[in-house]
Formats: C-alpha cells, structure tokens, sequence
C-alpha cells in the first residue's frame, strides 16, 4: 500500500518523469520499461500495441480495489449512508482516515477508495455490499467469473499481500474497461484532490496517480505498492480523440512504474494521425444525362476528417448514384459514398451535382432517336439541304425552259 505523498513530492517526482520518458515519434518501435508486466490497448477496438507477459499472474496490489469499486458501484447507491466499522491498519497502510462508528455517503468512500487507496473505505464498502469481508471476497470471485477474468483471484477486498490475490495485465485491462463504462467511476478516478464532510469535520484526499496531477490528458485509473507486488499502475488516457489504457505491473520504483507507464502512453499516441479522405467538392463518379452523350460530374457534399492509426486501411467507395436525370441544379444529392476504417463505416458522404445542367433540347432528344453520333445527324441533315437545293435548281430551269418555248 501507499502513504499519501504531498503536491511538492508529486511535482518533483513528474519532472523526473519528463527527463525519463520523452515524447516518442511514430516510428519507434514501443518502449520496454522496466517491469515484470505491461499492457498497452487502444479501448475503441481494443488492439494491443505494446504488451509483455500480460497473462502472467501476479500479486496486484491496490489495484485490487478496483473489483471492491466495481461491486460497490453495483450493488450500492451513491447516496446511500454507511456506518465505518473499526479497522486497525498496519504500519504504512494507505488510509481514507475514516473513524469507527463515522456515517459517510458511498459516494465519498469510493473517493476515499480510489484517490488515497483508503483500505479503511474498502473494509467499510465491503460490510455494506455484503455484510462481512469474507462473503464480499466470495462475491469479488464470482464477479471475476462471470467477467471472464480467468486469472484472477481475490484474497481480500483492499490488495494486502496474499496468496490467493492475484491478477493480470490483460485481466485487470477488462476490469479497467467494464468499470470505465460508469461515468461515477470516470469521475472519480479523473479527480486530483477531493474534500468530503463526515459530520462536523472535512477529509481532504489526494489522488495518488502523478501522472494525473501533471498531464492534463491523464484521466484515471489505480496505483498501487507493495512488498510482493512491486509497484502497479494502471493508467487512462485521451488525445485526439482516442483513449488508450496502459498496465503495468512489478515495476521496482514509483518513478520507474510512472516513466515507464508515460512513455507507453507517448509511444501509442505517436501512432495516430488526422486523415482527410474525403474534400468539399472532390470528385467522385458521374450520372448520365438523358438524351445526351454527356455525364454529370458528382462531388462530395462535405468535407471528412478522424483520427486512424498507423496501418490501419481507410476507404472511400461510391456506394449508390442516379444512373440518369434530365436536369439537375448545382448541389442536388445524386448519390452516395462510404468512408470505411478497417471496413467499419466512419462516414456517409453525399454526392451532388457539380454544376447545374438543363433539360435536353429538342435537338437532343432526335439526336438519341437516331442511330450514329451527332455528326452523322449533321452530315445527313447538310446531305438532305444539299439534295433539295439540287431539286430546286433543277425545277427552276425547267419552269424557265418551260417558259422560253412558249
């Protein structure tokens, strides 16, 4: 466990981070701190892009609590009162400060629980979920069953060293992502310092994640310590859109765990970039023109702009157009296009008009009628004018001959 550490020991600890772990560039391969466990997942579509050993089953610590969380947030309502039952803490355990016989909202103790990593909040979360510590930890089991967390288990609800309180990278990374979906526990975790009343007296507490406290795009989750366990830390964050969640287990220090947990967050941000695969008005297919051999250029109607990661497959594909108008106004929809990212849809463009265009004359329209191109149209018209000329000509000399005889 931890003691609550000062906002001058925080500060001095993250600039040793900056030092440690520099903004890494795309094209580096992922970084391999210096730990028994990590993993590294996009929570989008969950793709691993950095892991070592995440199957491998270790004491978690802290990070326990996160189960005590989830099981609180479920069965309990924020709101709801609970009386602190005694807890008498060993030497360096981490403490909310609660005193026996204390009426506090769960509310406050799941802040007590996750900011300081309050063991006296998660013994009196767990008597209020389950009335005793060893039916909450035969329920914390059960949860981590019907999870799918196959390797994981729990001793108690608070993460003391024990033999059979135990997880993993990619264990506690599902646990991480369940919990994520409340946004009680986004809120909570995102939290730098909180003050919660108990009767007449304030409880300040302090989150113990430094990264939260120094990167604003740090948003949650556990740290956690202990003899067994190393030094653990899972971590949130979000940049350009995209939220990655990092774990990492067994490191020997804090600075090393909190260097090696930024520089993991860095290295996957770095393989993100803003595409632009579609342009106002950037041509796609055409539609014919009734009577005419022309077609109607189509563009797109708006402009579409994500975020996607280095290797994944974008697409742009007309999926639907008009086969054939006879008029159209500049910007009438015409058709349709899809903008795939690894073959999910991220937009629907529509295609337009790119110019307005008339009805077809009646020129036009004889044109079509007729066999041959146009010009075969003007060479039998200019055929037909040049034979009624030659008429013409030979009928006027007769009537002239016609009238000479006379």
């Amino acid at each position: 466990m931890r003691r609550r550490r000062s906002r001058l020991a925080v500060a001095v600890g993250v600039v040793a981070l900056i030092a440690a772990a520099p903004p890494a560039r795309a094209s580096d391969g992922p970084p391999r701190p210096n730990a028994a466990a990590w993993l590294l997942v996009d929570t989008a579509d969950g793709t691993r892009l950095a892991a070592h050993s995440p199957n491998r089953q270790r004491s978690i610590a802290s990070t326990t609590k996160l189960m005590t969380a989830f099981l609180a947030l479920r069965e309990l309502s924020p709101g709801e009162k609970v009386t602190a039952p005694a807890y008498h803490p060993g030497f360096g355990e981490s403490l909310m400060g609660l005193k026996k016989g204390e009426v506090v909202t769960v509310h406050d103790l799941l802040y007590g629980l996750l900011l300081p990593s309050g063991n006296d909040a998660a013994v009196a979360l767990a008597d209020a979920v389950s009335g005793s510590v060893p039916d909450f930890v035969r329920r914390m089991n059960q949860a981590a069953h019907r999870l799918g967390l196959e390797d994981t288990h729990y001793a108690n609800p608070i993460g003391l060293d024990a033999p059979g309180n135990f997880s993993t990278a990619a264990d506690l990374l599902t646990l991480t992502q369940k919990l994520r979906r409340d946004p009680v526990f986004r809120e909570i975790v995102n939290t730098p310092d909180k003050a919660v009343t108990s009767g007449s007296r304030t409880i300040r507490l302090e989150n113990t994640n430094a990264l939260l406290h120094r990167f604003g795009w740090v948003n949650g989750v556990k740290t956690g310590h202990t003899i067994e366990a190393g030094n653990v830390l899972v971590t949130s964050g979000t940049q350009k859109g995209v939220t990655l969640l990092s774990v990492m287990l067994g490191a020997p220090s804090e600075a090393v765990r909190d260097a090696g947990s930024l520089a993991l967050l860095n290295y996957g941000f770095s393989r993100y970039r803003r595409v632009t695969p579609v342009t106002v008005r950037e041509r796609f297919g055409s539609t014919a023109l009734s009577y005419r051999d022309e077609r109607l250029p189509l563009v797109a109607g708006r402009r579409v702009s994500f975020v996607s990661r280095k290797g994944q497959d974008v697409e742009t594909r007309v999926v639907r157009e008009r086969a054939e108008v006879s008029s159209a106004e500049r910007g009438d929809r015409l058709g349709l296009a899809l903008v795939t990212l690894d073959g999910e849809t991220q937009a629907r463009v529509p295609l337009v008009a790119a110019h307005s265009v008339g009805g077809p004359t009646l020129l036009d329209k004889v044109d079509s009628a007729l066999p041959g191109s146009r010009t075969d149209l003007w060479l039998l018209v200019g055929a037909a004018v040049a034979l009624l000329a030659a008429l013409a000509i030979l009928i006027g000399l007769a009537i002239s001959r016609r009238s000479d005889a006379r």
